[in-house]
């Protein structure tokens, strides 16, 4: 390399200078690969935001009905922990066992 002559040698040096930003602009921690994987992270934290504040509001009203609507409590209260009223009458039929 070192017998090149000098015309050649000053289209080697840059060349190489340039190929040495380009990799570490692509490859480099803070280089293009790097840049499209954290905004490919930053979507999926966006969309996991998105629904927690959807279960939020969710929750919310829950709460809001919990404390104020005592239809809902109630059917909450039959549904979950099998409560019936004074003047209810409950059937309860046996399971038929599974022929193998």
């Amino acid at each position: 390399m070192f017998n090149l002559p000098l015309q050649k040698r000053m289209y080697i040096i840059p060349a190489g200078c340039l190929a040495f930003i380009l990799f570490f602009t692509i490859f480099g921690d803070k280089g293009l690969l790097r840049i499209f994987e954290l905004n490919q992270d930053k979507i999926k934290i966006e969309v996991r935001l998105a629904e927690s504040r959807a279960d939020n509001e969710k929750l919310k009203y829950e709460i809001i009905a919990l404390k104020s609507d005592r239809r809902y409590l109630e059917s909450i209260a039959r549904k979950d922990f099998g409560f019936v009223r004074s003047n209810e009458v409950i059937y309860q039929f046996p399971q038929e066992k599974k022929q193998p």
